[in-house]
């Protein structure tokens, strides 16, 4: 079921309007909090309705609106429903904030991964965010005024892989051309396309890394975290630059984590 939370001056017309995937917590969290305190309507989607709301009232009054929808971006027809609630709440979309994923299994071997592992994590993080694009990119190419922006959240995976992250890395691998063909083909219809490469946000899933997290060299060693709203205004700022400019790629990392210079 789908839920809605509206300020006093209803508005929502006016206001630039964003999805953000698996924004139920973490990074997703953090980023559709801070659009919607910078007066973003936001539709929040993820796989349960709980989370999703607490996003929501975690915003604070007086800020945007938002929309919760459950939907599990793996599913053609999830995803169909989401750009359909949202074009039916909204009228139209400026940004989808591709940001739902999974690790997967940690610390297992490539000789030992079971290929449901393996599918599932191709089917969340790399079919997912071709699914929401795709869905995006029909939106804002057919609406008026014309265009939006596209911002797929990847990983330092993507340029270097930690031990035994065989899926993840390669899903990020593949996003990265994802972004990349995306940008190219959204050129003509004003539709913006960019990639941000995070590292060591301190969310659920890096929860670990400050006890100690397996490095190339064998050795189990602790690392730094970054506050998470960082990465949040990070892209609250590629979000809100016109569409004559777009940030490719962006890299916002804890500062001394083991990543130039990593093996």
């Amino acid at each position: 079921m789908n839920t809605v939370r509206t300020t006093d001056e209803e508005s929502a017309g006016a206001r630039k309007v964003a999805v953000v995937t698996g924004a139920g917590s973490g990074i997703g969290r953090a980023v559709a909090v801070e659009l919607l305190t910078a007066g973003w309507s936001v539709a929040l989607a993820g796989r349960r309705p709980e989370p999703l709301a607490e996003t929501a009232a975690a915003a604070p009054a007086g800020g945007g609106t938002a929309l919760t929808v459950r939907a599990d971006v793996s599913r053609p027809e999830d995803v169909a429903a989401l750009f359909g609630a949202v074009r039916d709440r909204f009228g139209r979309l400026d940004l989808l904030f591709n940001n739902a994923g999974t690790f997967g299994p940690g610390g297992v071997p490539v000789e030992d991964l079971p290929y449901e592992a393996w599918r599932h994590v191709v089917d969340t993080n790399l079919n997912g965010a071709f699914l929401c694009a795709q869905a995006a990119y029909r939106q804002m190419k057919e609406q008026d005024p014309r265009g939006g922006r596209i911002i797929n959240n990847g990983s330092i995976s993507a340029h270097t892989p930690r031990p035994h992250s065989v899926a993840y890395t390669a899903t990020k691998h593949a996003l990265t051309g994802l972004t990349k063909s995306l940008s190219l083909d959204g050129r003509p219809y004003g539709i913006a396309v960019g990639q941000i490469d995070i590292g060591n946000a301190a969310t659920e899933m890096t929860a670990g890394m400050q006890t100690g997290a397996l490095q190339a060299n064998g050795e189990t060693a602790p690392e730094p975290v970054m506050d998470v709203a960082d990465v949040a205004r990070t892209v609250r700022h590629m979000a809100e630059l016109p569409l004559e400019a777009n940030v490719q790629f962006a890299t916002v990392m804890a500062t001394a984590m083991p990543y130039v210079g990593r093996g």
